[in-house]
């Protein structure tokens, strides 16, 4: 008996013990990350920015709005949220109440696929089988059809009235102890929503930095940020890849990005110009609420410092 049933019945335990952990520790597990960028002219001021993003708030996710609230002790220069704050079409006081004290500084955002559509139930493999075969997103895929609508509208408005730069397709700048930052945004590329042709142009030379700013990293936007000449591109999306191996990392992007850069600070290089961009791709704070569960990849939120070029 003990050779017929005691593997598989290990092996059941083991996924069990894996499935608890994954869902009832580290997706809760909150953790702040911190990188230093050099993309400040020289002689000027480090900027402290914090990025938020993937937030997919649910009903009732106390511990994770305590968190989002209480990074507003870190005093940054500014925020920057990349989208996808919703998982719950009556999540959105719940969200305005989280990051009610960020907004209290200065900030942009935009959003992405699930600020505008609930969220589906899926199979998770069919991640690996669309990587496989190309298609992320609307980008290859049939068009989703009966999908829920959330109120991005009250999410769009609440952030306006706090005084947030709405970066949707749009240009926006913002004062920093006398200092311009200046922020080119795009609308989520997951769902075929952007449009850099509004945007295009590159920095401006009154501006003391520049960023390019997008919920999910697909190269296209990356490309076009970078051959314009902006020193630093923020996203999100990716969610770290949520379900990664130990010390082999991401299965997944959900986007035509590599795993290699599926979190963190690193660089894109577009061919044609040879031009080089830092990217830093947020692993994200929330779930979808069909899969609320991450392993090796806790939730994370990002504090950049920004320092002198060289």
């Amino acid at each position: 008996m003990r050779a017929r049933y005691g593997v598989p019945l290990g092996i059941a335990a083991a996924g069990a013990a894996g499935l608890l952990y994954s869902a009832g520790f580290e997706a809760r597990s909150f953790r702040l990350r911190r990188v230093t960028v050099p993309v400040l002219p020289p002689g000027m001021r480090p900027l402290r920015v914090l990025q938020v993003s993937d937030i997919h708030m649910v009903g009732g996710q106390r511990k994770k709005q305590r968190w989002l609230r209480s990074l507003a002790g870190l005093r940054p220069d500014f925020v920057i949220n990349t989208g996808d704050n919703l998982s719950d079409p009556e999540g959105v006081p719940e969200v305005m109440d989280a990051l009610g004290p960020l907004m209290e500084f200065p900030g942009a955002y935009v959003f992405g696929s699930n600020d505008y559509y609930g969220p589906t139930l899926r199979n998770p493999a069919r991640y690996l089988f669309e990587k496989a075969q190309g298609r992320h997103g609307l980008n290859g895929n049939a068009p989703v059809v009966g999908v829920v609508h959330n109120p991005w509208e009250a999410l769009r408005d609440g952030f306006d009235a706090a005084g947030w730069l709405n970066l949707t397709n749009a240009r926006g700048s913002l004062k920093i102890d006398g200092f311009e930052v200046e922020l080119t945004g795009l609308d989520d590329p997951h769902i075929k929503r952007d449009r850099y042709a509004r945007v295009a142009g590159g920095p401006s030379d009154a501006a003391d930095l520049s960023m390019g700013i997008v919920h999910a990293p697909y190269l296209r936007t990356l490309d076009a940020f970078t051959a314009d000449g902006y020193p630093l591109i923020l996203a999100g999306h990716t969610h770290g890849g949520q379900l990664c191996i130990p010390f082999y990392g991401a299965l997944v992007t959900n986007c035509d990005l590599d795993t290699e850069r599926v979190k963190g600070l690193s660089t894109h290089t577009e061919t044609e110009s040879g031009r080089t961009a830092y990217m830093h791709v947020s692993a994200g704070c929330g779930t979808s609420r069909y899969t609320p569960v991450r392993f090796a990849c806790p939730p994370e939120a990002t504090l950049l410092t920004l320092v002198g070029r060289g």
